[in-house]
């Protein structure tokens, strides 16, 4: 099993990164939640990881935290909610909004997550509610002291961002309208078009 890894970060297109440890590279999926707080290409990182053995794979799952890991744990238990799926859900609403939805019983934020259908929804709300109970306020200090750093410039973000969305399970046509809905000149990173592209289908 292995629960953490630290290195130097080698590479990162969302959602996969690759961490170099003691000359060996180590392939992981991470959220957009943990992308958007890693530091730059060429950084010691630390991550928490979730390791998924099957027949025909062996998966490694990057978390910036306990309380992300701790979660998608949670997620992956939930009738019809694997790996991958465990995956878009945190990298389309953080921990505490996903928390909030669960609460509120908002199944039509959940339901615009790739992947997230009614029936799915519903279930996430009738089996995560108990689980969450005394999460929000603890995640929603995290949060607030969570920092993240000023990431290089990809040669085409527009064009990043995109494929991490499609990556994420959105349809080409589908991530090319969120990411033109929300771009902006200003905006010099794809980390920061995914983020607002993402947002932009969870309500408030």
């Amino acid at each position: 099993m292995i629960g953490r890894i630290r290195g130097t970060l080698v590479h990162k297109q969302p959602p996969d990164i690759l961490v170099e440890v003691g000359g060996v590279g180590y392939e992981l999926q991470v959220p957009m939640t943990t992308l958007f707080q890693l530091p730059a290409v060429g950084s010691e990182v630390s991550l928490v990881t979730h390791f998924v053995v099957r027949e025909d794979a062996q998966l490694l799952y990057g978390f910036f935290d306990e309380r992300d890991r701790a979660l998608f744990r949670q997620l992956i238990k939930v009738t019809g909610v694997g790996p991958k799926l465990g995956l878009t859900i945190l990298s389309g609403m953080d921990a505490s909004s996903f928390a909030r939805c669960v609460q509120a019983g908002d199944i039509a934020s959940l339901t615009t997550l790739p992947g997230v259908g009614k029936k799915t929804a519903e279930r996430l709300l009738v089996e995560m509610r108990d689980k969450l109970k005394g999460w929000l306020e603890e995640m929603d200090t995290a949060q607030a002291q969570l920092t993240g750093e000023p990431q290089p410039r990809p040669v085409d973000c527009v064009a990043d961002a995109e494929g991490a969305l499609i990556a994420l399970g959105y349809k080409p046509a589908e991530a090319s309208r969120m990411v033109a809905a929300v771009n902006d000149e200003s905006i010099d990173n794809s980390e920061e078009l995914i983020r607002r592209a993402l947002k932009s289908m969870v309500k408030a």
